[in-house]
């Protein structure tokens, strides 16, 4: 199953729908905080794919989630904007809190820095930021073999 993931656009409304008319593919779309309007305003557009969400630092009077547990083709995943566990200064946290879970995946944002890593059984995804010129965001294909990320940058 391919699994899109984004996080931090920050009222650019024009890439996250640019980067869901990009991957129609994605089943499950993941946005991991710091601009839940956007991805709301996209949302109706795309009643085919699951949205799954949480709260960022910014996302101000949002009743969203910090984190959420989801499962996917057996997998299960952890997902969370990433300021409450301060990856900001270390992923350490973040990882514990993933791996205290049974988590197979961990999912933040916050950084705006795009990472995609595996670290003992545990796959960990930060999508960068889908604001502004080098926008990325993270693509997850789930499937019985196993599990693939990558990083896209949005053209």
């Amino acid at each position: 199953m391919k699994v899109l993931v984004m996080s931090d656009s920050h009222g650019d409304f024009y890439n996250v729908n640019k980067i869901l008319q990009s991957q129609p593919k994605a089943e499950v779309v993941f946005f991991l905080g710091d601009g839940l309007n956007d991805i709301e305003r996209c949302r109706l557009n795309y009643p085919e794919k699951m949205f799954i969400t949480v709260r960022g630092n910014c996302d101000w009077n949002s009743d969203a989630p910090i984190e959420q547990f989801f499962s996917i083709e057996g997998k299960k995943i952890m997902a969370t904007h990433g300021h409450a566990y301060n990856v900001k200064f270390t992923y350490s946290e973040a990882i514990y809190h993933a791996r205290e879970n049974k988590c197979d995946v961990l999912l933040f944002g916050h950084t705006h820095n795009a990472v995609a890593t595996y670290d003992h059984g545990l796959y960990i995804m930060n999508p960068g930021s889908a604001h502004g010129y080098g926008a990325t965001y993270g693509l997850l294909d789930i499937t019985p073999q196993g599990i693939m990320t990558n990083i896209v940058k949005v053209k």
